[in-house]
């Protein structure tokens, strides 16, 4: 249903060709979508996130110039861009669905402490994924040995 309304109004067209007329720079771009991922999925799941906004941004970022990546390169590197944020999201606050049903195994910890405890790999999570976005061969690496 939300596919064909998609498809009847061609926004995703709309959408990537205002993109691609803001001058806006790939990374930024980029860096933008992950960021809004990250507030998504502070109050949705992943498959939700993933179905209701993957058919609307993939032909935005399939019609910039990442690094000069060839279109299957950069749709796979999307997609694992697209899977990393979404489980960032999973445990950023104030909502992180994860960190509540961690927080619900151990009844006598308090939320506060459990927050302080996914601070860390928080951390880790953005310095990955700035990385991979900078660096998209880090992420494709290993499909290039494969092929």
């Amino acid at each position: 249903m939300i596919n064909a309304s998609l498809a009847l109004s061609q926004l995703p067209a709309h959408l990537a060709d205002l993109v691609a007329h803001m001058q806006i720079s790939p990374v930024v771009l980029m860096a933008c979508v992950m960021l809004f991922y990250v507030l998504l999925g502070c109050v949705m799941d992943e498959m939700s996130m993933i179905l209701l906004t993957v058919p609307t941004l993939f032909p935005v970022i399939m019609g910039m110039d990442f690094f000069g990546l060839a279109p299957s390169d950069k749709a796979l590197w999307f997609g694992i861009l697209i899977l990393t944020v979404c489980e960032i999201g999973m445990i950023f606050p104030p909502v992180g669905l994860n960190v509540y049903i961690m927080n619900g195994l151990a009844k006598d910890v308090p939320m506060s402490e459990t927050y302080k405890g996914v601070v860390p790999f928080l951390i880790t999570d953005f310095l990955r994924l700035a990385l991979l976005i900078a660096f998209p061969s880090l992420a494709l690496w290993l499909v290039h040995q494969l092929t």
